[in-house]
């Protein structure tokens, strides 16, 4: 048997855009900041990359409220795969760009495969994280 979704409960199921909005600014604080304190050993590596791709989660999060989580998860992975695959570009307004601060935060500086685990990690991290939120959410009402 399925039901058709009212609207109040499509927005019970809709992740609130103001928390989402403090989880992204938490998460882009906690990238800056792993790249300012580097954790020990692998870690330092691959933890920024993981926060990026968990920055992308609750960006696309913020845009599409009401998204699959599933979806959203693919997507943020996707973006940023493209991402770590477009610094094998050398193109000279890229270049440009990857040489201030801000291009290289956003858009990285060296391709490695390894960043495809950490960004896999890290949606799924986001997924997971989204998903605990989102149940316990609709146990309370």
């Amino acid at each position: 048997m399925t039901m058709a979704m009212t609207s109040e409960g499509a927005e019970r199921l809709a992740r609130k855009r103001l928390w989402v909005a403090v989880a992204l600014a938490g998460t882009i604080a906690l990238g800056l900041l792993s790249r300012r304190y580097p954790l020990p050993g692998i870690l330092a590596e691959y933890t920024g990359d993981a926060l990026y791709a968990s920055a992308a989660f609750a960006g696309l999060s913020l845009l599409f409220a009401g998204a699959r989580t599933r979806s959203l998860a693919i997507t943020a992975f996707v973006l940023s795969a493209s991402v770590e695959f477009s610094q094998l570009l050398n193109w000279s307004f890229l270049n440009d760009l990857r040489s201030t601060l801000f291009g290289r935060l956003v858009l990285g500086s060296g391709f490695k495969w390894a960043d495809m685990v950490a960004y896999s990690l890290g949606a799924m991290a986001a997924a997971a994280v989204d998903l605990a939120l989102r149940k316990r959410r609709v146990r309370m009402t």
